[in-house]
């Protein structure tokens, strides 16, 4: 499978530097630009599968450059801006949009809506995921350790495919628990989970399922 070019387009560099890890870290290869005319520049030679544009950027507005994109091969365009008004939303759909994403993002929200984007454009999106011997198979289920396959509960799964969407990042208690249980689950459920996690997955190597004290979970091989 060919690899999927993304065009990040802001102005800020934390955020800039925030949306690329994210995006490299999913198997993307990413050229990140500062502004309006280095995207349009971009967008020629770079020739992405897909950009992500602040709509608040110095020079040609967002707006300006995501009309210029779309006359060029009908790029799929995801929004990524602070602005939250409705009146913005419906702007930024008007202006050709694919998507929104307000700041301050989950980078697990953001890796799934660039995932959406692609795919209903026609682009083939990775469904398998590795950390060091770790892999993970989303589209069948399995799991693989030192090429030993990992037998997890549906739960365990679920955890372990949040961890590794974002591998190297910390993961927050509180996102591991909405995304895999919803709002009424708490810290020792997950504590016991997690547990349970790591017995199976270490039956197959050194611990990968790293505990960051007082905040949350990362995988580090």
């Amino acid at each position: 499978m060919a690899e999927v070019r993304v065009l990040v387009v802001e102005d800020e560099p934390s955020a800039r530097d925030l949306v690329t890890a994210i995006l490299e870290d999913d198997g993307y290869e990413v050229c990140a630009v500062a502004d309006g005319f280095a995207a349009l520049e971009a967008a020629a030679t770079f020739k992405p599968d897909l950009a992500l544009l602040d709509g608040g950027l110095p020079g040609i507005h967002g707006g300006e450059v995501a009309r210029q994109l779309r006359q060029v091969g009908n790029l799929p365009i995801i929004f990524v801006t602070g602005a939250d008004s409705a009146e913005d939303l419906y702007g930024a759909f008007r202006m050709g949009a694919d998507d929104y994403i307000l700041k301050p993002f989950d980078p697990e929200e953001l890796s799934w809506r660039v995932r959406a984007v692609l795919r209903r454009s026609g682009h083939a999106v990775a469904q398998v995921w590795e950390c060091g011997d770790l892999v993970v198979d989303e589209g069948t289920r399995l799991v693989t350790r030192a090429g030993s396959p990992v037998a997890i509960t549906a739960t365990e799964f679920k955890m372990l495919s949040v961890l590794v969407r974002n591998r190297t990042r910390v993961v927050p208690k509180g996102q591991l628990l909405s995304q895999v249980w919803g709002y009424e689950a708490d810290d020792h459920l997950l504590a016991v989970h997690i547990n349970s996690l790591r017995r199976k997955l270490e039956t197959h190597g050194p611990r990968i399922v790293q505990t960051i004290r007082g905040v949350g979970y990362v995988l580090r091989p």
